[in-house]
């Protein structure tokens, strides 16, 4: 008679969502969207599932406050295709910063999800904010350090 050890898997209604929120000022912003990932994920949680969205919500301030190391402000290009023909748009990062300030955030945090369905559904679960002000004081999101 053997006994197994079996390890469970996590259902949907057992999942508990909790709102995080993150300032970014004076934060790189490489190792941030590390964390931030890891956090929407679930990977911080012992139920974290890989199939399954155990993740939380994530609200981050002053995105325009963020830093990048060494001499990516002016290396680094942020690039996107109108799909017109000669429609690429290069920026360097910054003027990008200035302008796109959420959209940058957004597009590192994404480069570490997994693509597809369960990426997409765990992207809608980060807000990002230029400043300071947030629609999501109701949630009564606790702070996370980074």
């Amino acid at each position: 008679m053997s006994l197994t050890k079996t390890t469970p898997s996590i259902r949907a209604q057992d999942i508990d969502h909790q709102w995080f929120i993150v300032d970014l000022e004076d934060q790189v912003l490489g190792r941030a969207a590390v964390q931030i990932a890891n956090v929407l994920r679930g990977r911080n949680k012992p139920t974290w599932t890989p199939h399954t969205d155990t993740g939380d919500h994530v609200v981050v301030l002053n995105a325009a406050k963020v830093r990048l190391t060494g001499r990516k402000l002016d290396q680094k290009i942020y690039r996107h295709h109108t799909q017109f023909i000669g429609g690429l748009k290069e920026a360097p990062a910054r003027r990008y910063l200035q302008r796109h300030s959420e959209e940058a955030i957004r597009r590192a945090v994404w480069g570490m999800m997994p693509k597809g369905p369960l990426g997409r559904q765990v992207m809608r679960k980060l807000k990002i904010y230029a400043g300071t002000d947030h629609p999501h004081q109701a949630q009564k999101p606790n702070e996370l350090k980074l």
